[in-house]
């Protein structure tokens, strides 16, 4: 017996998606289906941050797997709110792609030398703050759509594919725009980045570049498919987006706040980088802390720690939390 592995439609969630089945299926020795899934933030248009955050892109796939319509389901971890609903866990957590976020801009621009009052489009409040922190001068607008969509804005960027999400409207009309970098590369379309954009200047979203392997608390209902997904489980990974995580969830925030926090395991110890910004990105407060207790709990203690110490110095007030 195969399993049926549960998707959005986009061709972004169907190339990432389609690689988790293919080694699921090559470790457990089955075969699977796929289970086209829609949710709300692909039929919904409007602000990402004015839609109820971070769940637009999960609930209905979430739903699916809870009813039983699939016995696997993979998400962009970012996509996902960080508390976890009762009957779902998340079984694995494949190696990391690329945390960073990608600057694609017209004539090979890069972030320093586009010129004064270029128009840079994003749907993130998180990146939005950042780039006029890093760039007062720019003017930043507010961009949805799939990645062929949204690279599209770009002036002079040949025309790319609509996979048929949402956003589609003008095209070429902007400087440049800002994706994540794993995302573009699952697509092969790095050749449109003209700078990967340094944590020190933009720290990713929380669980940037990491997918979610969710099941039932019961399992895949296969014990090969079981043991497959604990093979793709990397702990590096896994213990790094827990930290990430814990500190948005004690947070409170989700999209709509502009926080970026960045795990990364060197020499046995695990550090945690976060940034809280006002919106407008007028002020940003950055905070890091470290720990050596590689667990699962130890790296949730780091995050809910350093989220304590953005709080007590003023966070959810420079932030908007």
């Amino acid at each position: 017996m195969g399993f049926r592995l549960g998707t959005r439609g986009s061709a972004l969630a169907l190339t990432q998606s389609t690689t988790v089945a293919k080694d699921l299926a090559a470790a457990s020795n089955t075969g699977y289906e796929m289970i086209k899934v829609k949710t709300e933030g692909d039929v919904t248009t409007g602000p990402l941050s004015q839609l109820g955050g971070t769940g637009v892109f999960a609930a209905a796939l979430r739903l699916s797997l809870l009813q039983g319509g699939c016995d696997v389901a993979v998400h962009s971890l970012k996509d996902l709110p960080t508390t976890q609903p009762e009957g779902l866990v998340i079984a694995a957590t494949p190696v990391r792609a690329d945390v960073r976020d990608a600057l694609c801009a017209r004539d090979g621009l890069t972030l320093a030398t586009l010129p004064l009052g270029a128009s840079v489009g994003t749907g993130s409040p998180r990146r939005s703050a950042q780039l006029r922190a890093a760039r007062p001068d720019l003017v930043i607008v507010d961009i949805r759509g799939n990645v062929g969509t949204r690279l599209g804005r770009v002036a002079g960027s040949p025309a790319q594919a609509d996979d048929g999400g949402v956003g589609r409207t003008a095209q070429g009309d902007l400087d440049a725009v800002v994706l994540a970098a794993a995302g573009l590369e699952r697509l092969g379309l790095a050749e449109h980045i003209t700078e990967y954009l340094d944590p020190a200047i933009m720290l990713p979203a929380p669980g940037q570049g990491s997918l979610a392997v969710e099941v039932r608390s019961a399992g895949a209902g296969n014990a090969a498919v079981d043991a497959a997904l604990e093979e793709l489980d990397d702990a590096a990974t896994r213990l790094a987006v827990t930290a990430e995580r814990a500190l948005l969830a004690r947070l409170e925030a989700g999209c709509a706040a502009p926080i970026g926090a960045l795990g990364r395991i060197q020499q046995g110890t695990l550090t945690l980088d976060s940034v809280a910004c006002a919106p407008d990105g007028s002020d940003t407060m950055r905070r890091s802390a470290a720990t050596r207790e590689l667990t699962v709990q130890g790296a949730a203690r780091l995050g809910i720690a350093l989220a304590e110490q953005l709080l007590s110095e003023g966070a959810a007030e420079l932030a908007g939390l």
